[in-house]
């Protein structure tokens, strides 16, 4: 395992070699201060251990290894924490959808069961009013059924806490001025927008409260006419959570922002869940399940944050030994390490780990406030997408022990060598796919559904790449323009033949050429940096030899003793690397060679 010096790439002398050039004396002073503490076997097993997986290392030192169970049992609870967010959160966005459709069918009129279902190509044109009386009528409509709300199945209450109707709000947003005059091509316009609220009651109908009002539909943008709705949810109930009660605050929108003669109609319901008070009798005979909800949180928030704290500590370390390293070779071959070498001491894994902490934290602290107070179902969502992502991310994890083992290493060492060429491809594709994407948004916008907006264009272009809905892409073109029907039909032709017979095969060439080297490499042997030619290999019988087991020493320990001196007593085994490198650096003027 030893390694002569004149094996460097540099050319530093042989040990064999009688000519000795001025700086001999010094390099010989600095070397009596370094190799009887520092010697190139020492650092050669401290780098080995370093870069052994966590079987190796338990059978080099017989140390359980703690690390890697973290990891396992952190997967498994945060499944399962996930799991049960999962089913709940369904449950909960299930409920507040069939109230919404529930409110829309009570509240909106001209609403059908065909509109509930979304389906592409919709099957229904916009819920829209078309007059000014149909306004007044949906108004009205609203009204009259927030009014006999009692005579719903749904077992639904108004806010108040008598129970009592309460009045509708409507609040008209208009410019300060807007009357046209079409007859003569003259209006009368102020851009300044104004709010105007109204109460909405059983006493007074809609058309004869505006009677004496400025009503101008010319001028409005928008209505909205609010209101709220308590009620119990006993679906959720169980052995694991009681039921829940909510307030939904319902919104009916009238839109007229474009002031085409047509006003959208649409329904939406904020659920707010509340604290259940007054006379409530919920029996469960059990109560030690709905401890255990909060249980689980607590456990993923302990495990979690003690991988964050394992894993920072492993970066810190491993920051510490690239410097020792990179001190060594500066000492003994007149070099730094390179770039690359520099890279092997950068763990990529445990950044993600500690990415995946931070998030699975911030989502179990937030599923914790979701399951025991107010929450909004935006917090659901937020919660969901850092619990989500948090579980995605420790998955990918264990791509890291599967690698570990030569089968299974193929697919992550062939994303790493071919993530280089795939980056600057697609870039390029990237920069080709920008083009079609404003192109079509701006020339078939106006004319096809599915190039709308800039987001749908992407889309759209985006499934055509996967082969996905072709003919229907082709056949809603609308021919009422014959220029632009056949430059539809150059535009797709042209997108689909350079993305699918042009850029996907030389994507998929990249990685297939990346993929043919990585074979060759497992023939053939993988090429070694200047630190892997250093370290060798490693055999396992001097693994299991007990050869690392008297080399429990490490010169990580000794930085991390100069910088928190309350770890002397655990890190003795390192003083007297740390005092070395001490000395090296104030015997630096003298020597006249860096460290």
């Amino acid at each position: 395992m030893e390694q002569n010096r004149c094996e460097a790439p540099d050319g530093c002398s042989s040990d064999n070699e009688e000519d000795h050039n001025p700086n001999d004396l010094k390099d010989d002073v600095l070397e009596g201060l370094t190799m009887p503490l520092l010697t190139e076997e020492k650092m050669r097993r401290k780098l080995q251990f370093f870069f052994m997986n966590p079987i190796e290392k338990w059978q080099a030192k017989k140390r359980f290894p703690y690390k890697f169970m973290i990891q396992v049992i952190k997967i498994i609870l945060v499944t399962l924490q996930l799991c049960l967010f999962a089913n709940n959160r369904y449950t909960h966005i299930n409920y507040t959808w069939d109230n919404r459709v529930t409110f829309s069918h009570l509240f909106l009129n001209g609403w059908d069961s065909s509109r509930e279902i979304n389906s592409y190509p919709p099957s229904a044109g916009p819920l829209a009013i078309y007059k000014r009386e149909e306004f007044f009528q949906t108004i009205e409509y609203a009204l009259d059924a927030y009014v006999n709300l009692n005579d719903t199945i749904g077992p639904y209450s108004y806010p108040n806490e008598n129970n009592t109707v309460t009045p509708l709000v409507l609040c008209l947003y208009k410019y300060k001025k807007g009357i046209i005059f079409g007859f003569n091509e003259s209006y009368v316009f102020d851009s300044t927008i104004e709010e105007e609220c109204f109460n909405i009651t059983k006493e007074l109908r809609a058309a004869q409260y505006f009677e004496d009002e400025e009503f101008s539909f010319s001028a409005i943008i928008r209505a909205v006419l609010s209101f709220s709705i308590k009620t119990v949810n006993f679906k959720g109930a169980g052995p694991m959570t009681p039921p829940d009660c909510y307030r939904f605050d319902i919104a009916i929108n009238f839109d007229n922002r474009d002031h085409d003669g047509q006003m959208l109609l649409s329904l939406d319901a904020e659920p707010v869940r509340l604290i259940c008070k007054g006379d409530i009798h919920y029996v469960l005979e059990n109560k030690i399940d709905r401890v255990l909800t909060s249980l689980l949180n607590v456990l993923v928030i302990i495990i979690c944050t003690v991988s964050f704290v394992l894993c920072s500590r492993a970066l810190w370390r491993a920051q510490q030994l690239k410097v020792i390293t990179n001190n060594f070779f500066k000492v003994n071959y007149r070099r730094e390490l390179n770039d690359c070498d520099k890279t092997e001491f950068l763990n990529m894994w445990y950044i993600m780990i500690i990415v995946n902490d931070v998030l699975i934290i911030i989502g179990s602290g937030i599923k914790e406030q979701i399951e025991h107070s107010h929450f909004t179902a935006n917090q659901w969502n937020i919660g969901s997408v850092f619990l989500g992502t948090g579980n995605m991310l420790v998955w990918f994890g264990v791509l890291r022990y599967l690698g570990f083992f030569k089968t299974y290493n193929v697919v992550i060492l062939t994303l790493k060598k071919a993530a280089p060429k795939v980056a600057r491809f697609s870039l390029c594709a990237l920069i080709i796919y920008a083009g079609y994407t404003f192109c079509g948004w701006l020339v078939l916008g106006p004319y096809h559904m599915k190039f709308r907006s800039l987001t749908t264009t992407s889309e759209c272009l985006f499934a055509l790449v996967n082969g996905d809905d072709m003919f229907a892409t082709f056949s809603i073109m609308d021919d009422k323009s014959p220029m632009l029907w056949w430059f539809s039909r150059i535009y797709l032709y042209t997108f689909i033949s350079v993305y699918i017979y042009v850029v996907l095969s030389l994507f998929i060439a990249v990685i297939m050429d990346a993929y043919d080297t990585i074979k060759v490499y497992y023939n053939r042997g993988f090429p070694k940096s200047d630190l892997q030619a250093f370290i060798g290999d490693t055999l396992w019988e001097e693994v299991s030899s007990g050869l690392y087991r008297s080399d429990s020493s490490g010169s990580l320990d000794g930085l991390l003793q100069d910088l928190c001196c309350c770890c002397k007593k655990l890190h003795k085994s390192y003083s007297s690397l740390s005092n070395s490198r001490a000395s090296l650096r104030n015997n630096v003027s003298s020597t006249g060679i860096p460290v």
